[in-house]
């Protein structure tokens, strides 16, 4: 065992992987098979800044315990691997345990050991698939209790807590961080809930600045509050409180009828800010946070409508994704002046997940005819495509940056900063490449419970809905955590890809627990203890 195997067995290997590991004979894919995509990242890359794992470690770490992931798309295959290699760069080693980070480099707005709560939920949405559950604990710990500030910015807390629990089957971080998100909640509660029930945010504290809509009662906010309350009550059954679990679910219904009675414009069918004041009109803007409380599945199907914009080129559909302002608006800007970081045209892959995963709970919902699979399809290839840099010597290499040209694909934030201060990079806007694979956003999670369809669950079932095209031959998401055991999902049209049956299947543990001809909606109750 080499000195680097060492250490991620001494300070990152859990206990609960050896026995996962076991059961490599049961494994779809072979890893190996994947290991130049992490070789070519390296070789492509600029070590700046490194975590607790290195780019010489890169393919060690990640083999070990990122779900495989095969499909006859280049680009999505490309960028699923690229962003798992990205993820692993932004896990930090520190005296609180570790944490995962937003920016390689230390920035000036930044709390204890570079964090920032803006995108933590995120990070848990995505990191819970990795199998290594001593990251996550100890994030989801920092935030309550060792250092970290989870109200700095807008933050779902409560539910990527709940979120993350419904794939790993083991509640006791959810129960043990109960009263830190009661009290986090209420802190909510104090500082930005106002007589009316709503709640309101700068738009800079929501991480959108320079936004068209600007501050006020935010769809985001108010959904993140509605996710945290629904959590709080689910958590809180959990521990057998259903004082706490009937309050909190009261808070929750509360603030749906708020958002869907104050926060909808009923004449442009879509959720918009409120600004704060008496007598107030709602902003005259569509913008792409409108679609957060599909995040959370708060509308009701009245409200669905919305998603008529999603794909209008005069609203949010671009060529390189979408922009985060309606272009109709007069104020639609795509500028290279002024603060490098604005939310009023640029694409940011930060709306572009909650987008995304907010359109798979949809088109996961009851029957509607406003928008299909398929153009969940085209987004998220979109957005795969759009992971992308020409270098100067004319290479185009995956790249994950800050804010993008929707009809160019340049990253704006990137172009702007390397012009300051006679081509060099501003060190007190975090110095060069700041927003080098920028941690900001979900990818890999929006392939595993969008594209292939595995939308996690509280209860002792499985559930499978694949958002992929019929046209694909097969596809394939393997080494899967989920509940102490280990799931493999596939489609194979002709059988002989995978040699386990035409069509649809779902495995746990080696063991075909459902299939179906066609990719479809499955169920099935899963195994009561692991396979050994």
């Amino acid at each position: 065992m080499n000195r680097f195997s060492r250490f991620l067995r001494c300070i990152i290997l859990p206990a609960c992987i050896p026995s996962i590991i076991n059961a490599a004979e049961s494994h779809l894919l072979k890893a190996e098979d994947f290991k130049h995509h992490i070789e070519q990242f390296n070789t492509n890359d600029r070590e700046l800044y490194k975590g607790a794992i290195d780019n010489a470690a890169a393919w060690e770490f990640l083999r070990e315990r990122m779900p495989l992931f095969e499909c006859p798309d280049a680009d999505i295959t490309l960028s699923y691997y690229f962003r798992w290699w990205t993820y692993r760069k932004h896990i930090k080693k520190t005296p609180a345990g570790f944490i995962v980070d937003e920016f390689l480099p230390d920035v000036s707005w930044a709390g204890k050991y570079n964090s920032i709560n803006c995108a933590a939920g995120h990070h848990i949405y995505e990191g819970r698939w990795l199998r290594d559950t001593a990251i996550l604990d100890d994030y989801d710990a920092f935030w309550f209790g060792k250092g970290g500030n989870p109200r700095s910015y807008s933050f779902w807390a409560a539910d990527a807590i709940w979120q993350r629990y419904c794939v790993t089957g083991d509640n006791s971080e959810a129960l043990r961080l109960l009263p830190a998100l009661i009290a986090n909640f209420g802190e909510w509660e104090k500082s930005r809930r106002d007589a009316n029930g709503l709640y309101w945010q700068i738009d800079d504290r929501d991480g959108m600045e320079a936004s068209i809509g600007g501050s006020g009662y935010r769809a985001t906010i108010n959904s993140y509050q509605f996710g945290d309350a629904r959590a709080i009550a689910n958590i809180a059954e959990l521990a057998g409180k259903t004082n706490v679990a009937t309050e909190f679910r009261q808070k929750a219904a509360s603030i749906k009828t708020l958002v869907q009675e104050k926060l909808w414009d009923a004449d442009a069918q879509f959720f918009k800010v409120l600004p704060r004041g008496e007598n107030t009109q709602l902003v005259d803007v569509r913008e792409l946070h409108g679609f957060t409380p599909w995040y959370f599945n708060l509308p009701d199907p009245q409200f669905h409508v919305a998603w008529k914009q999603l794909t209008d080129s005069r609203g949010f559909a671009a060529p390189f994704g979408f922009t985060t302002a309606e272009q109709r608006h007069p104020q639609f800007a795509l500028s290279y002046q002024g603060h490098e970081c604005q939310w009023n045209g640029p694409v940011w892959p930060y709306a572009t997940s909650i987008t995304l995963t907010g359109l798979a709970n949809l088109l996961n919902g009851p029957a509607q005819d406003v928008i299909s699979a398929r153009d969940y399809f085209a987004a998220l290839r979109t957005y795969a495509k759009s992971q992308r840099l020409k270098l100067d010597d004319g290479r185009i290499v995956p790249w994950i940056d800050e804010n993008q040209n929707p009809l160019t694909g340049d990253w704006i934030s990137r172009t702007r900063l390397k012009s300051w201060k006679n081509n060099t990079w501003d060190a007190g806007k975090g110095g060069e490449e700041r927003g080098k694979d920028y941690n900001h956003s979900t990818f890999c999670d929006l392939v595993i419970t969008g594209l292939c369809g595995l939308r996690p669950r509280a209860d002792n079932t499985v559930e499978v809905n694949p958002l992929t095209p019929v046209e694909w031959p097969y596809f394939c998401i393997d080494r899967i955590p989920y509940h102490g055991h280990e799931l493999s999902i596939f489609y194979d049209a002709g059988g002989t890809r995978y040699n386990k049956g035409k069509g649809l299947h779902v495995l746990v543990d080696g063991h075909e627990i459902s299939s179906s001809k066609t990719p479809r909606r499955l169920t099935a109750p899963l195994p009561l203890r692991p396979t050994q």
